[in-house]
């Protein structure tokens, strides 16, 4: 019996384990050590009390406030899409919260124009015959609203070529339309939430660097490779009905293409349009269980010929917006039982209640902006940063007020321990990430620097009238049509570093193939081994604000994270709430990232860049 215990109690102790996350820690706990990190020497406590790393970790494990600033910005302030009054609220918010820590320099930074804000008033959708069924659904964001309450007969609209339109032709008029066929719901045998093995960590570091033949100088792994990358669209996440067309025509889209052949949505959006249809319903692209994915309401292009996604078309929340139908995203169990009633025989009634709201009286957008003040040089600058924009059916915890609440806590960290550093550190809190990195790349296009001569066709567009429109460089494009117009502190920025991954602990970094670096993270992690954070990698994470600087050789860089659920149940979902939170891994993640910016800021020398390409 002693001797069965003993090999079981080997085979834990000696095996790699990946951690499933359960329900969420207590934010007031004390950390507890990491079962993926046994084997790991503990961290060796200077003797020295003023040692800056052991009186980091002190006050970034014990003292964190982490947990109470996420819960204020996502519990009271909410959903904050890019030009809503819930996001110019987080802007003052956030700003008057570091400026009451010590920072200085705490302002709101303008760019755009943007467009039109938007935000719901009143929603709510359920069958009312020949039954009652409360339905699990939201609007798409910039949806327009209906003048009054809605209740109308359900038609499925279920169009594969040209010719299927005809048998709608004068049919549609006042109708709910149901756009797309029923959404397959596989059976879930893996667990929702995951830990990084030390096999994929194993494999990352083994990772060469980034290809420089795409959009923003990488390559965008998928989910099953590596590490757990994004997989948004540059120009936003993929919209509901365009993800329901590409399930009719079994198209597997990938960042934002086009999708090819089949019926094209486009069309079939302003075919609804011109026949009166009062509302459009999707199925979620994704997620099951009560949980759906949304974002954008779609729109057709101004020649018909495709949706908004199109490079040139305009957005639905510009000022020029073309008139659209009504748009709401159902829950993929909910929408599937609707179309097997109808296609049953059944005749279905749904009544709606759709209000929402534009703004458009202050068409800018804003990013949040402090400072840490340097010493003798206090004008170079180190810099850190997460998005604070949101989409609207949860409440942007894991995206991103996670990072959002990390980046705060490492300042407030180094302000708190009085840790004076030698260079400025600059903290930005950027929105419009959520429509292609907008924010932060207005900022790094009037700080830093921006390019000419781009063909940017890959790249979601900066608003009109902002330089940003030239702050990414397409790598596609040859070198010598292109050239770097330096800003003002171009030679003056050390690094910026991002946290835009969810609510997973930091694992590790990643170098964006910048080898020079190496030797100076992999000090900068031995601190934190036993906290499970050890892995450096060459690759690039796609999708995240550190590319805006990177892209114009600036050394930008996104921390490795457990993907946990993230882009299982809350990535742009109604699950991304404060619930999802880990916080024992936001402590873990404040206390390195606040470390980092402290190394960078204290060193002799600014970080190695890598060339421009």
């Amino acid at each position: 019996m002693n001797k069965l215990f003993g090999s079981i109690l080997s085979l834990l102790v000696f095996s790699q384990v990946t951690i499933v996350v359960g329900q969420p820690v207590d934010p007031d706990s004390p950390p507890r050590p990491d079962s993926a990190s046994t084997n790991r020497p503990p961290f060796a406590r200077s003797s020295n009390t003023n040692d800056p790393i052991t009186r980091i970790r002190d006050e970034g494990l014990n003292h964190s406030q982490v947990m109470k600033t996420l819960s204020y910005l996502s519990d009271v302030i909410g959903p904050r899409l890019t030009g809503s009054p819930n996001l110019k609220r987080a802007n003052e918010w956030t700003r008057d919260r570091l400026a009451s820590w010590g920072l200085t320099n705490a302002h709101l930074e303008p760019w755009g124009p943007f467009g039109r804000g938007w935000s719901l008033s009143r929603f709510s959708a359920q069958i009312v015959e020949p039954q009652a069924i409360p339905l699990i659904g939201y609007p798409s964001a910039w949806s327009p609203g209906l003048v009054k309450g809605l209740i109308a007969d359900v038609v499925h609209f279920d169009v594969r070529t040209n010719s299927d339109l005809d048998k709608y032709k004068g049919n549609l008029e006042g109708k709910i339309v149901l756009a797309g066929p029923e959404r397959e719901v596989p059976g879930r045998y893996e667990p929702l939430a995951r830990r990084l093995a030390e096999t994929n960590l194993l494999r990352l570091a083994n990772a060469g660097p980034p290809r420089t033949d795409s959009p923003f100088g990488g390559a965008r792994t998928n989910q099953s490779s590596a590490a757990p990358i994004r997989q948004r669209s540059r120009a936003g996440a993929t919209n509901s009905i365009q993800a329901s067309t590409n399930a009719v025509e079994g198209v597997t889209r990938g960042g934002d293409r086009p999708p090819r052949g089949g019926q094209s949505f486009g069309r079939n959006l302003a075919f609804l349009a011109r026949e009166g249809a009062a509302l459009v319903v999707t199925a979620s692209s994704q997620g099951d269980g009560g949980t759906l994915f949304v974002s954008s309401a779609s729109a057709p292009s101004p020649e018909g010929r495709g949706t908004t996604s199109s490079t040139n078309a305009p957005r639905v929340w510009a000022t020029n917006a073309p008139v659209i139908p009504p748009q709401i995203t159902l829950a993929a169990e909910d929408y599937n039982r609707l179309v097997r009633m109808i296609k049953q025989g059944e005749k279905l009634k749904m009544a709606v209640d759709l209000q929402v709201q534009f703004h458009d009286a202050d068409p800018m957008a804003y990013n949040t902006v402090a400072e840490i003040p340097g010493t003798d040089l206090k004008n170079e600058i180190v810099m850190l940063g997460a998005h604070m924009d949101s989409w609207h059916s949860g409440t942007g915890a894991t995206d991103n007020g996670a990072g959002v609440a990390v980046t705060m806590e490492a300042v407030r960290i180094l302000q708190a321990l009085k840790l004076q550093p030698r260079r400025t550190v600059r903290i930005g809190l950027w929105t419009g990430e959520e429509q292609g990195l907008l924010g932060s790349r207005a900022y790094v296009a009037r700080h830093f620097g921006y390019y000419t001569n781009i063909t940017n066709s890959a790249v979601a567009r900066a608003p009109r009238d902002s330089r940003a429109d030239n702050a990414i460089a397409d790598r596609r494009s040859t070198n010598s049509n292109r050239k770097l117009i330096e800003g003002s502190e171009y030679n003056n920025i050390s690094a910026y570093f991002n946290l835009d991954n969810g609510t997973g602990k930091i694992r590790g970094v990643y170098m964006q193939g910048n080898e020079s670096v190496r030797p100076l993270f992999r000090r900068w992690l031995e601190p934190f081994y036993d906290l499970g954070a050890e892995t450096l990698t060459l690759s690039n994470t796609g999708g995240t604000d550190h590319q805006s600087f990177d892209a114009i050789g600036i050394p930008g860089f996104q921390f490795i994270q457990d993907p946990l659920d993230y882009f299982t149940r809350t990535h742009h979902s109604n699950e991304d709430v404060y619930d999802r939170i880990q916080g024992e891994d936001l402590r873990q993640c404040a206390t390195i990232m606040a470390a980092f910016v402290y190394y960078a800021a204290t060193m002799d020398d600014k970080l190695p860049r890598k060339p421009v390409q």
